[in-house]
């Protein structure tokens, strides 16, 4: 394993990270305390409490997840594309580091800065409403985990982008629309009985689901098909890497 080259790609990203800050950190920060001051406050005084847990405090798993998703697969996209579009991929594959090194280092900063965003969300989330972590030990595990799976997606959806414009394709038409419907800002059991067979179609659902859990330790679906899906789906990821250096698809290409 060489250590410098993950060293050396992770500090770059991460750099890149904090050189945008407004952008990477302070955005997404002011968008989410603005969700908490529309849905906690203006519908939160509509709708007291859902599972016998306070509105506003309900919301805060679903905004951390809406967060971290988001932005972990839009850094983790970015970071893989911009060497493809400037065409200094091409030194980083010849050079002595395989795969799994390349893919360490881009998807660690990704995760790495995703985790760091999701952190200032939940601190923020204690201004606007109080919230006791029922399950802390689950909270950072999923929060990670989901991290991760999310940021190996970013790195695929990097790969196989052939401008900006497909860059944001997935995120903005697919996987937002998948949080805003995977119970973000309610519960599935509201649902009507066939939307409830339907919602459950949706794998953000299992994610939200086990966080809420970890956090008022309540869930729409069990903790442990929470878990299995998104070890499922992060296995996923990493066997489409796998193909992806394996094949050259659209690297070499």
């Amino acid at each position: 394993m060489n250590l410098t080259a993950i060293k050396s790609i992770y500090r770059f990203e991460m750099a890149r990270f904090f050189r945008t800050i407004t952008q990477s950190l302070i955005s997404p920060v002011l968008s989410t305390s603005l969700y908490f001051v529309v849905f906690g406050t203006a519908i939160g005084s509509r709708i007291e409490t859902v599972e016998d847990v306070s509105y506003g405090a309900f919301i805060v798993p679903g905004l951390i997840m809406l967060s971290v998703m988001t932005q972990a697969t839009s850094n983790a996209s970015f970071g893989i594309y911009f060497p493809k579009f400037i065409g200094t991929i091409y030194e980083l594959l010849s050079a002595p580091v395989n795969f799994i090194e390349i893919t360490v280092g881009y998807v660690g900063a990704a995760a790495t800065k995703a985790l760091f965003i999701g952190t200032i969300i939940f601190i923020t989330a204690f201004f606007f409403v109080d919230i006791q972590v029922a399950h802390p030990f689950w909270m950072l595990a999923f929060l990670i985990m989901t991290c991760i799976s999310f940021s190996l997606l970013g790195f695929i959806i990097g790969i196989w982008a052939g401008n900006f414009e497909q860059l944001q394709l997935i995120p903005l038409l697919i996987i937002t629309p998948l949080v805003f419907l995977g119970g973000s800002f309610y519960s599935v059991t509201m649902l009507p009985p066939i939307w409830q067979t339907i919602t459950m179609f949706n794998p953000v659902v299992y994610l939200i689901s086990g966080f809420r859990w970890a956090f008022f330790d309540t869930a729409d679906v069990p903790v442990g098909l929470s878990l299995l899906a998104i070890s499922l789906f992060m296995a996923a990821c990493l066997t489409a890497i796998w193909w992806i250096f394996r094949t050259g698809w659209r690297i070499r290409q």
